[in-house]
C-alpha cells in the first residue's frame, strides 16, 4: 500500500457513516413486508418479495440461465430455481431453449409477467412521486445519476476479490 493509500483500518469519514445510515433506512422502509403488501395490493399482484426481485430482473434482460439469475441477485441457484418454478406455474414466466447449449434453458417473462411487473412499476413510481413531489427536478435529476453511480461501484466492489482493488477513502 502506497503511503498516499488510507489503510482499510482507517476510520470512515462522516459522510461516508452517513450515507450508510441514509441507504441501510431506505433500505429498511422499502423492504418492510407492510410496505410490500401495499404495494402489491395497489399493483394487483400477489408475489412474495422474493418473486417480486426475481421478476424485476428478468423483466429488465434478454432470456437468462437461472445461474445467471442468481448470480446477479447474489442468491443460491437453488433459490431462484424454486422461485422460476412458481412465476411459471402462475404464468409470468416461460422456459426458453439456450441458443448457445441445446442442453439449458433460459428464463424470459411472458406477456402476463410484462403486464404484471409493469403494474408493478407504476405503483411504485406513483409512491416516489409522492414522496419527492417537493423535489425539484435539477434535484431529481441529481439522484437519479448519483444512486446509478452508487450502485455501480457496489456492484464493482463486490466483484473485486477480497484484498484487492481501491480502498475506502
Amino acid at each position: 500500500m502506497s503511503p498516499s493509500s488510507p489503510s482499510t483500518d482507517a476510520p470512515a469519514s462522516t459522510d461516508v457513516v452517513e450515507i450508510e445510515r441514509a441507504l441501510t433506512r431506505l433500505s429498511y422502509l422499502n423492504s418492510r413486508v407492510r410496505q410490500h403488501e401495499r404495494l402489491m395490493a395497489l399493483a394487483g399482484a400477489p408475489l412474495d418479495r422474493a418473486a417480486v426481485a426475481l421478476l424485476r430482473q428478468i423483466a429488465d434482460s434478454d432470456p437468462l440461465r437461472p445461474s445467471e439469475l442468481a448470480a446477479r441477485l447474489a442468491v443460491e441457484a437453488s433459490h431462484v430455481t424454486r422461485q422460476v418454478q412458481q412465476l411459471q406455474k402462475a404464468g409470468y414466466v416461460t422456459r426458453v431453449p439456450d441458443p448457445d447449449d441445446r442442453r439449458a434453458q433460459r428464463i424470459q417473462i411472458t406477456p402476463a409477467g410484462r403486464e404484471t411487473m409493469d403494474r408493478i412499476r407504476e405503483a411504485s413510481i406513483r409512491g416516489m412521486q409522492l414522496a419527492l413531489v417537493e423535489w425539484s427536478p435539477q434535484d431529481l435529476q441529481q439522484l437519479a445519476t448519483l444512486l446509478h453511480r452508487v450502485v455501480d461501484d457496489f456492484l464493482s466492489h463486490t466483484e473485486t476479490p477480497v484484498g484487492e482493488g481501491a480502498q475506502p477513502q
